[in-house]
């Protein structure tokens, strides 16, 4: 007695089911990204690095403050004034003593900090003086998603 084993097919996806397949794949790659919102993802990080920024320079001027007797910066005055070489240059009075460098915006100058005072740069920081009880206030002049990043001490 002899077995006639019967013809083996070449078995595989179809052309329709592998499209299926990238179709539903980039669905759900498209859902995660609208999830995820890599720009809304870099507009908070650059507002925490404002944040952070903005403490550090009122930091520098408080331990600038307490070294001279409670005398602030020459560059701090009633008048709100953007923390650069032609405003309220406060580089000179805190690098390196009170800040190893000073701290720009992160979409400023790349976020490259300033370290040499001798040249101009513009942090995109605006500092005042309180005229009734000379409280210092620091704003992040460039704050994304709407928000108002500034600190009064």
């Amino acid at each position: 007695m002899m077995v006639v084993m019967p013809k083996m097919f070449k078995r595989g996806f179809t052309l329709i089911e592998l499209l299926v397949v990238i179709g539903v794949l980039a669905i759900l790659l498209t859902i995660v990204l609208v999830a995820i919102n890599p720009a809304r993802q870099f507009s908070q990080s650059n507002n925490t690095k404002r944040r952070s920024d903005v403490n550090a320079l009122l930091n520098g001027i408080h331990q600038y403050a307490a070294d001279n007797r409670g005398v602030l910066p020459a560059g701090i005055t009633t008048i709100s004034q953007n923390i650069a070489n032609t405003g309220a240059g406060l580089c000179a009075a805190l690098v390196p003593n009170y800040l190893a460098a000073l701290p720009v915006d992160p979409l400023t100058n790349n976020g490259a900090s300033v370290t040499d005072c001798a040249a101009a740069y513009d942090t995109n920081y605006q500092v005042v003086k309180s005229a009734t009880n000379n409280r210092i206030t620091v704003t992040a002049g460039g704050a994304e998603l709407n928000e108002v990043i500034s600190v009064i001490r």
